[in-house]
């Protein structure tokens, strides 16, 4: 029998509270050796203009074995569906019998945002509190939701090109947190002064320009999962101090730190660490309070496979669920 997590079973069973930490361990055992992990395979779907992603990972020391399987399907907005779909498959490690099959889609936005709120933690400036959100959607929502717990917010700004998508993200977040929100005119209104900014769009070129980022800045770049694609110009890329999830995969999925190093404005040294590493105590994070920080987010299979494992356990306990047979 294999457990079937839907995402209202997910809902139920995984709080943001608990993946921030989850997902500092399980990025230190990755930077640290305990973790078997590839590079994700990608096929692209050019007629349709979307990707499919293989993700695998075995968490030796947890003992958690499993794959993602994602679409990235950016169209899919104007037509009112979601742009990222997903499936996660766990198995046993000592026989290989698959154990649970989950919806991944909320745990591919609870994974990513509980990541950046760890990177936070660990670059930003001590005290920030002003946010920046480039983008309006789910992993805006889910990115503030993260934020929370590391940061005291005390303004929030965000901008989309969709104005009233802005104003609805605005709406929304202050009525739940209680704290001022302002939709912006333009992301270099959100971005200036901004001492967390993050970017969460599906943009293919920049909307984040380094002349913008104040002294002391952090960034959380998510989108830009292709290295032909870009949220953020060389300057932005130039001037911050970079840390990425996955040194293999950032210089050659990352089209943030792939297209300046085609451009010769950096090169793989620019990278200062893992994340993980930082995580692990073996490589500082910020060391300035003038810095700006910048982490790269791919989001790597040892999230998802992480955050599956921990559902998958709550369930057993619990009693959540649904049984399918396969055979």
């Amino acid at each position: 029998m294999v457990t079937l997590l839907k995402g209202s079973h997910l809902r139920r069973l995984l709080v943001m509270r608990d993946l921030v930490p989850l997902m500092e361990r399980a990025l230190a055992a990755f930077s640290t050796g305990a973790v078997v992990q590839p590079v994700r395979t990608v096929i692209p779907v050019e007629t349709h203009g979307g990707i499919l992603a293989l993700m695998p990972a075995y968490l030796r020391d947890q003992g958690a074995l499993g794959f993602k399987v994602v679409t990235f399907y950016p169209g899919n907005a104007a037509r009112g569906l979601a742009t990222h779909l997903a499936t996660i498959m766990l198995h046993d490690p000592a026989t290989g019998a698959p154990l649970a099959l989950l919806d991944g889609r909320l745990i591919t936005e609870m994974r990513t945002a509980a990541v950046s709120a760890a990177a936070t933690k660990h670059l930003a400036r001590r005290g920030a509190g002003i946010a920046a959100f480039l983008g309006a959607g789910v992993q805006a929502r889910s990115h503030m939701e993260a934020l929370r717990e590391v940061c005291a917010l005390r303004e929030v700004r965000v901008w989309t090109r969709t104005r009233a998508h802005a104003d609805a993200f605005a709406r929304e977040t202050a009525e739940r947190y209680g704290l001022p929100v302002a939709a912006a005119a333009s992301a270099e209104e959100a971005v200036r002064g901004a001492e967390v900014i993050c970017t969460v769009t599906s943009s293919q070129t920049p909307v984040l320009e380094g002349r913008w980022l104040s002294p002391g800045a952090h960034i959380n770049a998510v989108g830009a999962p292709r290295p032909t694609w870009r949220e953020m110009d060389t300057e932005a890329m130039v001037r911050a101090r970079l840390f990425v999830d996955s040194r293999a995969a950032a210089v050659v999925e990352a089209g943030d730190i792939v297209g300046p190093m085609n451009e010769g404005a950096i090169t793989g040294d620019h990278i200062q660490a893992e994340i993980g590493e930082v995580f692990a105590g073996r490589r500082p994070g910020r060391t300035d309070a003038g810095q700006v920080t910048l982490f790269k987010s791919l989001g790597l299979a040892v999230e998802d496979v992480a955050t599956a494992q921990l559902a998958y356990e709550r369930a057993r306990e619990r009693q959540v669920g649904e049984e399918l047979a396969l055979d």
